[in-house]
């Protein structure tokens, strides 16, 4: 039997595109079924790697390393996650998805289980790499599982759902993984993490997604793009995970890493720009639309890093994460609104009034946190939090849609809008970490130097200050100045973040305002040309 060969299917059953299951018609329990193990496998795409990005500090210590050398996990993630993306499209198409996410969630799973015996830095990095790579393929899945469970006429809202359970990942580590720590420790977050990679493995296993259309669609070519792209992305990452802690301008490897980067990832896109049938279709990425849909991907991320600002500015004020429990239960509360919001009210038509709605929230709750003081606790923040948590959730679906019709018009484009897509979550989120913790470290020099300043002794308040305090006067009125400054830096990246999503609303309201004024003088144009034509004919048929 040819497994390429083209299959005979139902209007209705017929995949969206080769590679994507098809769409028979399911019973309502088995709709049930395929929401649930859409939403399993979606999370454990990005819980694992969430519930060690919130936990950095504390595995630090377990590990015994240093700061530097603890960013190496969440760049491990994203190197493999970005790059695996590349040739996850045309692994499905030519093999099918099943294949694939069954392959690398036993390495997922078995490179936990040995991390769990070999304690130390390079087997967690193998795990996070390991996780980067099925993570990769799980986020897919978790869409295509999804979209299963809902009738055609509803196929947009499930889309908005699959695509938008990833956003939870965060939330919900914050929540659950202080009490992981005090099961096990370190080992109690992989622990959890080799049980949701079996469960979904379970879950794969035991319901299956309806086959699809197979075709051969693997060159050559395609592994020399993805020998110079995956090392590109990966320098890339490295540079943008330590680049902040190691700071940017004081370690040579930071511009070597860059520069190999650009070398590399240009020389892969040089290939493709030549190449008649590309893996990455340089000329569609460069497409206006395309290029302005990424741009605003782009800076949404950066936008959505108000969060951990948050955290680090709660933990100046020398709070831990028990006491910030209440607080992520609203951020959980407003991301699961933003979803559900979105799902209820996507329409085509309604994408445009959706974005610029989430940005407008998001900007007014990073506006909202803008003016905390040293007297500020996480019961003031619920307001802002989760508006900035519902805007997140309502941002990303119909983001992903925008984009994904494009897709759906031209198929061979889908690796381009894969990676395009990837990118701009995944290694955004890592520019928006370190594009807001640099601006922070750089506003709090600037106001530690101005708070320096007034303390001298010659002012009667600040003299007898360090006389009641003894010998610990000066060292405790040194530690509230550094602590003054870094919560006034804070407060400017939370302006900051508001700057940046009003520009990116007024962008993209600017760019709709004037495709409709463009298409309304399209129309005008269109009428009054049918309306001289009515009149030529009228005028010779009365002649």
């Amino acid at each position: 039997m040819d497994v390429y060969a083209p299959q005979v299917w139902q209007p209705h059953e017929r995949p969206t595109l080769p590679g994507s299951p098809s769409n028979p018609d399911h019973s309502m329990p088995k709709r049930v079924a395929f929401l649930l193990v859409g939403f399993i496998v979606a999370i454990t795409g990005g819980l694992g790697n969430a519930l060690v990005s919130v936990n950095l500090p504390y595995l630090q210590g377990s590990l015994g390393v240093f700061t530097t050398e603890i960013q190496w996990l969440p760049a491990a993630y994203v190197m493999t996650n970005v790059s695996m993306n590349l040739l996850l499209v045309k692994f499905r198409q030519q093999y099918g998805l099943r294949l694939f996410t069954e392959l690398f969630l036993v390495l997922y799973a078995l490179v936990t289980v040995a991390h769990l015996f070999v304690h130390g830095l390079g087997s967690a990095i193998a795990v996070r790499a390991a996780h980067g790579m099925s993570g990769a393929a799980l986020t897919t899945l978790g869409l295509y599982y999804t979209l299963q469970a809902f009738p055609a006429k509803h196929r947009l809202k499930g889309a908005v759902l699959g695509i938008g359970f990833s956003q939870l990942a965060i939330p919900m580590a914050r929540l659950f993984s202080s009490n992981l720590l005090d099961f096990g420790e370190w080992r109690g977050l992989y622990f959890f993490e080799l049980g949701m990679a079996l469960v979904s493995l379970a879950c794969v296993l035991a319901l299956k997604l309806p086959p699809g259309d197979r075709i051969k669609v693997f060159e050559k070519m395609d592994f020399l793009t993805f020998g110079l792209f995956a090392p590109g992305v990966a320098l890339l990452s490295a540079v943008l995970a330590l680049g902040r802690t190691v700071w940017w301008l004081d370690t040579p490897w930071v511009g070597y890493a860059l520069a190999g980067s650009i070398v590399l990832i240009c020389a892969a896109l040089a290939i493709e720009h030549n190449r008649a049938r590309p893996l990455l279709n340089t000329r569609w990425l460069i497409n206006p639309n395309i290029a302005r849909l990424a741009t605003s991907v782009l800076l949404i991320r950066v936008v959505q890093s108000e969060a951990s600002g948050t955290v680090g500015f709660l933990q100046v004020l020398g709070l831990n994460n028990d006491q910030m429990l209440t607080l992520w239960w609203v951020v959980m509360a407003g991301a699961v609104a933003g979803l559900v919001v979105s799902a209820l009210y996507i329409s085509p038509t309604r994408i445009p009034g959706q974005l610029l709605f989430s940005l407008a929230v998001m900007a007014l709750g990073a506006y909202m946190d803008s003016d905390a003081t040293n007297l500020t606790r996480p019961q003031d923040l619920y307001l802002s939090q989760f508006l900035l948590g519902f805007g997140g959730a309502l941002f990303v679906g119909p983001t992903f849609i925008s984009g994904f019709g494009a897709v759906i018009a031209a198929p061979n484009n889908l690796v381009s809008f894969s990676v395009m897509f990837s990118i701009t979550q995944t290694l955004g989120s890592l520019l928006g970490t370190a594009v807001t913790g640099t601006f922070q470290v750089w506003r709090e020099k600037y106001h530690s130097s101005i708070l320096v300043e007034h303390l001298t002794l010659l002012d009667p308040q600040v003299a007898a200050r360090i006389q009641a305090g003894g010998a610990r006067g000066l060292a405790s009125l040194s530690a509230a100045a550094t602590r003054e400054a870094n919560i006034l830096a804070y407060n400017d990246v939370f302006l900051g973040i508001t700057v940046l999503a009003l520009l990116t609303m007024a962008g993209m309201l600017t760019h709709y305002l004037w495709t409709a004024s463009v298409s309304q003088q399209s129309k005008s144009v269109q009428n009054a040309q049918t309306g001289m034509a009515t009149a030529s004919l009228n005028n010779s048929g009365s002649r």
